[in-house]
């Protein structure tokens, strides 16, 4: 590498994700670094299965071997000492038993675990030694959990969440089993508005906000997920990264983008990034417009243009 006389070489804050990939690029390892690109982040990963999908819908999944996990795990923290941790799929439970161990060995810190069950459309992607396994030797290694109802449910050990002192149950069940702390999400949930329910071990704390009406859902618990391990990452505490985290995903979903057939998915970048998005560069009539030429002369000096505030970034608290 050249590195050019008074210039250092930037190092930019690292976050690695450790889940399946998603052929469709909605989900999954996809869905993770995009979100970490657009926190300004450097996104490593860690695959542990590839699943054959577009935006209708899975058609099969295959998984690496434990072995080959541990050796990506080792390979990431071994070089870019991520400053946080996030987990989507796992598959079963040798894969559950090698993150833990990997996490462990490397006394990974900000983890934070989207404990993903199935799909959409209902296949298994967890099996019931992967749970089992995930609730006794995962969960305690991790920072926060992000269940929906139905995952929350299951990994409590209760039936289906059906009120408000249900929903709070099932958070303190779950941080008995070792995590620090527990958010469940309620955007399965009917209603104009979301609350997600945050339990830190001493107090709960609701997080309401409007539902956005887009069918663009395809990743969301992917992105929140990542989206708060990268607030985690950039040093912020855990309720304001939470916070910032919805933020930066509402704004997602209200400009969702449909790349196939089937589902869309959340932008996740700031629209002026994506290229060859025609919305971007036309004008308002539809044609591309050239800029008509400057009035000034040419010998009169430029005022700088303050940079635009990027509108996919997260949100201030």
């Amino acid at each position: 590498m050249v590195v050019l006389p008074g210039v250092r070489p930037s190092r930019p804050i690292s976050v690695v994700s450790i889940a399946g990939s998603d052929s469709g690029g909605g989900a999954g390892i996809q869905a993770d670094l995009l979100t970490f690109a657009a926190h300004g982040l450097w996104g490593a990963t860690v695959i542990v299965a590839g699943t054959a999908q577009n935006t209708r819908g899975i058609v099969s999944v295959e998984a690496f071997s434990p072995r080959f996990v541990s050796r990506q795990l080792d390979a990431v923290f071994s070089d870019f000492a991520p400053a946080a941790v996030k987990i989507g799929m796992l598959y079963d439970s040798g894969h559950v038993r090698a993150v833990a161990a990997g996490l462990r060995r490397h006394r990974a810190a900000n983890v934070v675990l989207d404990p993903v069950l199935s799909s959409t459309g209902g296949l298994s992607l967890l099996t019931g030694e992967g749970l089992r396994d995930l609730r006794r030797d995962l969960l305690p290694l991790c920072d926060l959990v992000t269940p929906n109802f139905e995952e929350a449910a299951k990994i409590a050990g209760m039936g289906a969440l059906t009120t408000e002192e249900d929903v709070r149950l099932a958070a303190r069940k779950i941080a008995e089993l070792g995590v620090r702390a527990v958010l469940i999400t309620g955007g399965h949930a009917s209603g104009d508005r979301i609350s997600d329910l945050l339990w830190n071990g001493r107090r709960f704390q609701v997080f309401e906000h409007r539902r956005i009406a887009t069918k663009a859902t395809h990743g969301t618990g992917c992105t929140l997920s990542s989206a708060i391990a990268a607030n985690l990452a950039l040093r912020h505490g855990l309720e304001t990264a939470v916070s910032r985290a919805i933020r930066y995903l509402a704004a997602a979903l209200r400009r969702g983008i449909f790349p196939g057939g089937g589902a869309g998915v959340p932008r996740h970048l700031p629209r002026r990034q994506v290229s060859g998005d025609s919305s971007s560069t036309s004008s308002r009539t539809g044609s591309r417009g050239r800029r008509k030429p400057s009035r000034r002369s040419r010998s009169a000096p430029r005022r700088a243009r303050r940079p635009a505030p990027d509108p996919g970034s997260s949100p201030s608290p």
